[in-house]
């Protein structure tokens, strides 16, 4: 008799990764849940819903009587040293470096797809797949002669933005069961087969208090300016602001303003009307390509420089130093160095990088 290949599925406690447990073991995978606990209490919480936050213990309970109902088995491993490492302490540098972060990005490929598998294999499991419930699909195409991250099929779902840094190895080992199906059909799916945990709202934030917490500084005040320099008002810490912010800047003024840049050496917030918030190009570094093993020439892509934004049609150039440029063919606003920007042919992602500088040109 043929073993059955052994997939172990990263459970939230939520309905995706529910029904992602029960697909594969309808599908005959030998299944095991697994969750990270990345909580360690140091940080004040709301206990509303978010992947870092004092309501983790509740949702681990979630998890373990969802494994009940699917009778599969059921491991927590604690995640939360490393946690704070890879995501916690990157999220605090990039704020006070004047940048914007993505905390889950960096979550998604050093913990939930890296650590948490990693120690479960530590611990004497031994398994062939690791699954989530994200909304996208993997497979190996004869075209790039590599594994491919591609879109979901519920387009307003995709997920692919979140985990477009996954190295060739690890979507090797990936199995994304519910990214060809739409929402609906997944929570039907959960009533069908009795699984009736709480079908939490998506949050955009991973922190369930304010994320200042995090940051453990104090105040230092300074200017905000406007593109001439001009002094218009002050602020409390350059980290209170991202670029494109529009409300609490606390300046009277003829039409609104916006946060067009931030200056860590000079610690000013700068601010500008809307059209200012517009460019077209800017560069990318510490690329991780998908579908490409690297650039080697331009190419006419879309490109996506925000989660919840629609990829924009746009070209990229490899550089020198092995970054890329892009450049859209339309103006984008609040383009912010930082966060993730991230390149697509068609519905396949071929990879993407972070943000480091906006261009000066229109």
């Amino acid at each position: 008799m043929t073993k059955r290949e052994t997939v172990i599925v990263g459970l939230s406690g939520g309905v995706d990764s529910s029904v992602a447990a029960y697909l594969l073991k309808e599908r005959g995978y030998e299944v095991i849940g697994v969750t990270m606990a990345i909580w360690d209490g140091q940080f004040k919480s709301t206990g509303k819903h978010a992947c870092y936050g004092s309501d983790e213990e509740e949702e681990i309970h979630e998890a373990r009587e969802v494994a009940k109902k699917l009778d599969i088995p059921y491991h927590v491993f604690n995640c939360s040293a490393e946690y704070k490492q890879a995501v916690l302490d990157y999220f605090k540098s990039e704020y006070l470096a004047g940048r914007t972060p993505n905390p889950c990005i960096q979550c998604n490929q050093l913990i939930k797809f890296g650590m948490l598998p990693e120690m479960a294999r530590k611990s004497g499991i031994n398994f062939d797949f690791f699954a989530t419930g994200h909304y996208a699909s993997v497979e190996f195409s004869d075209k790039y002669q590599r594994y491919v991250l591609k879109k979901a099929v519920d387009l307003k779902k995709d997920q692919t933005y979140f985990i477009h840094r996954l190295s060739q190895l690890q979507l090797s080992m990936v199995l994304l069961p519910i990214g060809q199906f739409h929402k609906p059909d997944i929570k039907e799916l959960a009533r069908k087969v009795g699984i009736t945990v709480e079908d939490i709202e998506e949050s955009q934030d991973f922190y369930s208090g304010d994320y200042k917490d995090l940051l453990e500084v104090v105040d230092s005040p300074g200017n905000i300016v406007d593109s001439n320099g001009r002094i218009l008002g002050h602020h409390q810490g350059i980290w209170n602001y991202t670029i494109g912010q529009r409300k609490g800047l606390g300046i009277a003024w003829s039409e609104p303003l916006y946060v067009i840049g931030l200056n860590k050496e000079e610690n000013t917030v700068i601010v500008g009307v809307r059209d200012e918030t517009y460019n077209t190009s800017f560069i990318v570094s510490d690329l991780n390509w998908v579908a490409l093993s690297c650039l080697t020439q331009p190419m006419e892509c879309s490109a996506k420089i925000r989660s919840a934004q629609k990829e924009r049609d746009a070209r990229i150039e490899p550089m020198e130093n092995g970054e890329v440029k892009v450049t859209f063919f339309h103006e984008n606003d609040a383009i912010t160095p930082g966060q993730s920007a991230v390149f697509y042919e068609n519905d396949i992602v071929l990879g993407g990088g972070i943000i480091k500088e906006v261009l000066n040109e229109k």
